[in-house]
């Protein structure tokens, strides 16, 4: 992605932002990942401390999409390690957002991946299956749709309805 600042895509889109079409996440994210600045059409999962549709979600093609993953907010595990990053990498993804933790962040940061989560935590997660894809989830203060578009750089994540002009 050429450079794409979310400061100038916020100031030269006051009615997208006004009538709620373009959202930025609460600044609570840590930045992972070789990507700064990433964007894509978004994925979502909504899924607690059990990464396994988070790997199957990742094994797919990415085709420049961004996997939102709403973890709960837990803190106890991670749903990314190293191995999730390097899979979303070698299949085409331009991101992950995590509401929750990731792990192995020096293999993380190796990855041509952008990769934004609440903070990092050594304990993987279970491995159950459990959880739902493609539903609409609530992160960062805001409602994200599958098929809505994110955009990330150092300084923030905007979600939009629809593709912006870079």
């Amino acid at each position: 992605m050429a450079a794409f600042a979310t400061a100038e895509a916020c100031d030269s889109n006051a009615e997208l932002i006004s009538n709620g079409d373009l959202r930025a996440l609460h600044p609570i994210f840590n930045i992972y990942g070789q990507r700064r600045c990433f964007s894509g059409p978004i994925v979502t999962l909504k899924v607690f401390e059990d990464n396994v549709l988070v790997r199957n979600q990742l094994e797919t093609k990415g085709d420049g999409r961004v996997l939102v993953i709403d973890g709960g907010g837990s803190m106890r595990c991670a749903l990314v390690g190293g191995n999730l990053g390097q899979l979303a990498q070698n299949n085409g993804w331009a991101g992950i957002v995590v509401n929750g933790c990731v792990r192995d962040v020096d293999e993380i940061n190796d990855c041509d991946v952008g990769v934004r989560a609440l903070g990092s935590n050594p304990l993987k997660s279970s491995k159950k299956g459990h959880g739902e894809k493609n539903v609409p989830v609530y992160i960062g203060g805001t409602l994200i749709r599958d098929g809505e578009w994110l955009y990330a750089d150092s300084d923030g994540v905007l979600i939009s309805k629809t593709e912006l002009s870079v």
